[in-house]
């Protein structure tokens, strides 16, 4: 028994820095430290430019800091906490705001942020020694080597927050590495999973974002229904849980109850099940290596009664196989594919192209990477990428996204 048990003294209660504070995520995890008081403290919170929605957050956990998007929205922010009767916190703005929060003084770093703007801030969380909770996918995704190189220096740990990653990593507790055979990612299928490829061809915005399961942000919610979301979350596992990218398989669970499997040497399957709850995996990340008592309702596997499995139709969801091609290639080539993807998403979000034109545009922006990558691996005399060679690979893709949108959609 701990001195602490014999004593009956309490924890003391975790520090939290919050990137995204407003998203889906962040409002998520907020709810579940909100849930129990005295086990976490906010010490920093990160946003974007909704002030209102932030200021709330403000008033309600008291940060030592907080961080915006730009000037606009800090003055926006104070003016907001000086009507309620809040003083500000110190507020930093854009890139050296989200960092600022990242390095702050705190004991979990929750990157909640979507998109490769969160790659600086949680790189400066790892090579700061802070632990960080993972639902950022595209910081691995784009950096996944660089990542890793960052914890082996610091020591940092890093938490999955994804409920597949999160499911693996609960299945992979205690078990060898050399009894792994496979990691087996599953995928709602959104939307669209029975959907023919003509009538996918007509979707609209407002029937992509209609996720059958899961309450999403919109970039996440349309990755979804291309499976692009699983395409990045098998390069994620492979840097995530070192596993080589054969090794790492894909299927459709349209109930979304079984949440990932690892398969083991002798043919036996490790599953995590529970219903579709984000704050199961974010509560497990929060408190490792404890679980909290959560409220909620409970998976009751008798009126399921039935769960259901199927391969993925490469054909209908041509994003998916674009995971396995980035990853043959160098560790920049995910960074493109992911850089195209986010063009063509927003794209489609604002009605500029049709829906196959994401995964057309993901693969256009790939192939245009590989070939160069291939002309280039000579110069780089094998050393690693470096950060400014992420970045630039992700600019390239970004531009040659936006050019062939311009060339065949406007």
């Amino acid at each position: 028994m701990s001195a602490r048990a014999e004593t009956g003294a309490k924890p003391r209660a975790k520090r939290l820095a919050l990137l995204g504070s407003t998203g889906s995520i962040g409002v998520q995890t907020l709810e579940v430290a909100a849930e129990f008081p005295g086990r976490f403290e906010v010490a920093a919170l990160a946003a974007g430019r909704n002030a209102a929605l932030l200021a709330e957050q403000v008033q309600r956990f008291r940060p030592g800091l907080a961080a915006v998007a730009d000037a606009e929205t800090a003055c926006e922010l104070r003016q907001r906490l000086a009507a309620c009767g809040v003083t500000p916190p110190p507020i930093a703005t854009g890139d050296k705001g989200l960092i600022a929060a990242a390095e702050c003084a705190c004991d979990l770093v929750v990157a909640g942020l979507v998109g490769a703007v969160g790659l600086r801030p949680t790189l400066a969380a790892l090579r700061a020694g802070r632990s960080v909770a993972l639902a950022n996918k595209e910081v691995l995704v784009m950096a996944g080597g660089l990542v890793r190189r960052a914890m082996q220096q610091s020591g940092a740990e890093l938490l999955p927050v994804d409920s597949e990653h999160s499911a693996i990593f609960q299945a992979l507790a205690g078990q060898r590495p050399a009894d792994v055979a496979r990691l087996v990612l599953t995928a709602s299928g959104g939307p669209f999973r029975t959907w023919s490829a003509e009538r996918m061809a007509q979707a609209t915005p407002e029937q992509a974002l209609a996720h059958p399961n899961w309450q999403m942000g919109a970039k996440v919610t349309i990755d979804s229904a291309t499976l692009m979301n699983k395409a990045l979350e098998v390069i994620e596992a492979r840097w995530l849980f070192g596993a080589p990218p054969e090794r790492i398989a894909v299927l459709l669970h349209p109930q979304s109850i079984v949440h990932s499997l690892v398969e083991f040497v002798d043919g036996a399957l490790l599953a995590q099940l529970g219903l579709p709850d984000m704050r199961v995996p974010i509560a497990l990340a929060l408190s490792h290596p404890e679980r909290l008592p959560l409220a909620g309702p409970r998976l009751d596997l008798a009126e399921l009664a039935r769960l259901d499995f199927a391969a993925p139709d490469a054909g209908r969801f041509p994003c998916l196989p674009l995971a396995w091609r980035a990853l043959a290639g160098g560790e920049t080539a995910p960074a493109a594919l992911n850089a195209a993807n986010e063009v063509a998403v927003a794209a489609f979000l604002a009605e500029e192209i049709p829906f196959p034109a994401i995964a057309a545009i993901n693969a256009r922006a790939l192939n245009l990477h590989l070939r160069a990558e291939a002309q280039q691996v000579n110069d780089s005399g094998g050393r690693a990428p470096s950060l400014d060679d992420i970045l630039c690979a992700d600019a390239a893709a970004r531009a040659a996204a936006r050019r062939h949108i311009s060339e065949v959609w406007q």
